[in-house]
């Protein structure tokens, strides 16, 4: 797969992940990208920075991934600006921290940003890529889709749901010319990571490594021209996926020693 020419909308792009996906699309060629984030203000300064190395390629637009009218908004102003959409990265996503006691308005907020916006974003751009021939949906979902989140059952169950997502539509349209993408790291050094250390949630992803959004951005540029389907920046969590499938008693107790050394150590510190 080329990027060159591509016109790109990447959500959640005004920082971390997000931001390295546009600076390394465009450094492999893409003909626009718009940098979409909750606010307005922060997608327009990544675009303004993004412009300052890349030229005019680059928009910065304001929505909330979980409305279908403001993600048509995004798709209609970047495909008069650049042409129609070639690749929809679904990378906005949030985290709660939270466990069985997190309340309904929690889990509303959580199952809209990190499943329905890619549901919603898949509505409205995948026809179009099947009609035209082809196109890429990168999902960003996360280790936690493929394995679990200690610390928040929000994150690990949204998680899980976006990886199944992304799957479906691999089988469902995979024939029709669209390549589907599902990116699945572990800990990535971003606000979310920054914001959030002294949690068990965090402190369990810290503790297997953190990269940098840099890294990640290379491994999605690597996986889609190779054509996988899953993104793994920490090759380690295919083995893990491996584990928990094979055996799947073993990995839960696995992943209660785990949790026990992660609450152990935030208490002792």
């Amino acid at each position: 797969m080329s990027l060159d020419g591509t016109t790109c909308i990447i959500t959640g792009g005004a920082r971390g992940i997000g931001y390295a996906l546009a600076d390394r699309f465009l450094a492999e060629g893409a003909g626009g990208v718009a940098v979409v984030d909750l606010e307005t203000a922060d997608a327009e300064a990544a675009a303004t920075r993004l412009v300052d190395t890349h030229g005019d390629r680059v928009v910065g637009l304001g929505a909330d991934v979980s409305d279908a009218a403001q993600v048509q908004a995004v798709v209609d102003a970047t495909t008069a600006r650049f042409g129609p959409v070639g690749l929809f990265a679904a990378n906005a996503g949030i985290g709660t921290a939270q466990g069985l006691m997190a309340d309904d308005a929690t889990w509303d907020r959580i199952w809209k940003v990190n499943v329905m916006a890619h549901v919603v974003a898949a509505r409205i751009v995948v026809p179009d890529m099947v009609e035209r021939g082809g196109g890429t949906f990168l999902t960003t979902a996360s280790a936690a889709g493929l394995l679990a989140q200690i610390g928040d059952a929000g994150y690990s169950v949204t998680k899980h749901a976006a990886e199944a997502f992304a799957e479906w539509l691999a089988i469902t349209y995979g024939d029709q010319g669209l390549r589907v993408h599902c990116l699945c790291p572990q800990g990535v050094n971003t606000d979310m990571i920054r914001g959030g250390r002294g949690s068990s949630a965090v402190e369990t992803v810290a503790l297997q490594g953190v990269l940098e959004p840099e890294q990640v951005a290379d491994a999605v540029v690597t996986a889609m021209a190779e054509g996988r389907f899953l993104v793994l920046p920490h090759p380690e969590v295919a083995q893990f996926y491996e584990r928990r499938a094979t055996d799947p008693d073993r990995w839960l107790a696995g992943m209660r020693r785990l949790q026990a050394k992660v609450v152990g150590a935030i208490g002792g510190g």
